[in-house]
């Protein structure tokens, strides 16, 4: 199978697989695991990421929705080039990668294109087997399921009886996002309780006043597309208010 990955996790779920080398092209945020970052790069933001604070990220992503203009560039004549047997998209969030309506708008090749969306951990473990039937793989699919399955499990076990924590995971910084979906679950397994977050649900914007307000004794940073460095040293203006 020839595959290109538009979405960092069906490319982690590939290299899960012991399939990483069907992967024949990628989005730019797929890097990771290491052997991936020579795979040609077939998808790219619009909006600069790298030279805009949280808050004008934030501005630019929510001005090109309200135009109806795409948050990524697809390089359709390179992706033809690469004559894929699959490509592995999402449309849970417009804003975290290309949809698969917007594949299908700019190429011309007649490819089937799998779209993972799950909303929480039983439906992502459920994505992992859906993309290990279409490499033919189902057997190592389950395999690597069970094993993310017995992971958190584990994990749930050991904070039984212990005392329970407010937890705040913020999915943005300026203005802070309140997660939804999958990540209150995660929450709860590990023995907290998401103040704001809403399982199974979209994430939404709030305020650090907000935040403060709602009393968490542990605070997450996990802004989407951030790495340490970068999120550490935008959250520091937030951090008297996150805590007061």
């Amino acid at each position: 199978m020839r595959v290109v990955s538009l979405v960092p996790s069906a490319t982690e779920i590939i290299a899960a697989l012991g399939l990483a080398d069907q992967i024949v092209g990628r989005s730019h945020e797929c890097n990771y695991p290491p052997e991936v970052q020579t795979v040609p790069v077939v998808s790219a933001s619009r909006v600069d990421t790298a030279e805009l604070s949280s808050a004008d990220i934030d501005r630019a992503v929510r001005d090109a929705l309200a135009d109806g203009r795409p948050l990524y560039a697809v390089d359709a004549a390179l992706l033809e080039r690469l004559a894929p047997d699959l490509i592995i998209t999402q449309d849970l969030c417009e804003v975290c990668a290309v949809s698969s309506g917007e594949v299908k708008r700019v190429t011309h090749i007649d490819v089937e294109t799998l779209s993972l969306d799950p909303r929480d951990l039983s439906e992502i473990e459920e994505s992992i087997r859906t993309v290990a039937r279409h490499l033919h793989a189902a057997a190592q699919g389950e395999f690597v399921a069970q094993a993310m399955h017995h992971r958190i499990d584990t994990v749930h076990q050991l904070v039984r009886g212990l005392p329970r924590q407010r937890v705040f995971v913020a999915e943005w910084l300026d203005p802070p996002f309140a997660a939804g979906h999958w990540v209150p679950g995660m929450v709860d397994l590990a023995g907290g309780d998401e103040v704001l977050g809403l399982p199974r649900e979209r994430s939404y914007a709030t305020t650090w006043e907000a935040v403060a307000e709602a009393a968490p004794q542990l605070v997450v940073l996990a802004p989407c597309g951030f790495d340490l460095e970068r999120t550490v040293g935008e959250a520091l203006p937030f951090r008297e208010l996150s805590q007061h």
